[in-house]
């Protein structure tokens, strides 16, 4: 046996199991889930066969599409905000002095806490009578801009991107960091004995040099928008009147809480229809080359 194939011998032996388990706790359950959308089933008791019955009422629901309007604002909230931040930190940070090292772990500290911790913590900032906004708007004479954050429809959704920003800036940024420390230091040194000034080598050099790694960090973005949960729930539950409501969240409503497992089912499965759509649409737009 070749080196070559006891390599890819052990390779497929290591991958073997992961593989398994992703096949089985990721693969198998989404079309299983994609199966049951095709049923009447409250989660007990026996399934009644209806078609597409479920797939319809989604695509005709107007909450649903309101969700999916909130989820886009959260993708772009995540794409234009998170990554441009987190790549401004990173050219700043990429050195090892001991104040950027600190700098890099406060910024990382958000990812370290519970998503649940983080919404407690902004449902504080945002309280209307005892939030430290408000109270800072007060102090230095701009109380005509007190709101109601997370209760008045008008600027709930846009509050709650705030949080979303902040709580994941710190792995796009370790992510850069590594990107950047990987450049040849070589190259630094030839556009330096070159004259490049910082911004010509930053479009020139450093960014197509780091190209698929923010294609990369983009699908790790839009995925996450499109599957962000938690801090939703905790800070608004979807509401007022679903000016909040990701989709996410209206397939957690739909399902456990009107206990409609089959149209559950139907709006998972067409969060993942959207998702892969999504993503193969930033891939295309993104497919140049910088090489």
């Amino acid at each position: 046996m070749t080196k070559t194939a006891r390599l890819r011998s052990f390779l497929t032996i290591g991958l073997t199991p992961a593989l398994l388990l992703y096949v089985f706790f990721v693969i198998v359950p989404i079309f299983w889930s994609a199966y049951y959308g095709f049923f009447d089933w409250k989660g007990i008791g026996a399934a009644k066969f209806i078609g597409l019955d479920n797939y319809k009422e989604v695509l005709q629901d107007s909450i649903f599409w309101g969700a999916f309007k909130n989820n886009m604002l959260v993708v772009a909230a995540s794409v234009f905000g998170q990554v441009p931040i987190a790549m401004i930190l990173a050219l700043l940070l990429t050195r090892t002095s001991w104040f950027q090292r600190a700098v890099r772990a406060s910024v990382f500290m958000p990812m370290v806490l519970s998503s649940v911790v983080v919404g407690i913590i902004w449902g504080y900032i945002y309280h209307p009578q005892i939030g430290i906004l408000n109270f800072v708007l007060d102090t230095v004479g701009l109380d005509m801009l007190k709101k109601a954050w997370l209760s008045d429809p008008s600027v709930s959704m846009y509050a709650l991107m705030v949080p979303i920003i902040w709580n994941y800036i710190g792995p796009y940024l370790i992510i850069f960091i590594a990107a950047l420390q990987n450049i040849s230091p070589e190259i630094n040194d030839a556009a330096l004995i070159d004259g490049v000034k910082p911004v010509r080598k930053l479009f020139t050099i450093t960014l197509p040099m780091i190209w698929d790694t923010i294609k990369v960090v983009i699908v790790l973005c839009i995925s996450g928008s499109l599957k962000a949960f938690d801090l939703i729930y905790v800070m608004t539950g979807g509401g007022p009147a679903h000016s909040t409501e990701l989709l996410a969240s209206y397939m957690y409503n739909s399902t456990f809480n009107v206990y409609r497992f089959g149209y559950g089912s139907a709006v998972s499965t067409a969060i993942i229809i959207l998702s892969l759509i999504l993503i193969a649409g930033s891939q295309f737009l993104m497919k140049r080359d910088y090489r």
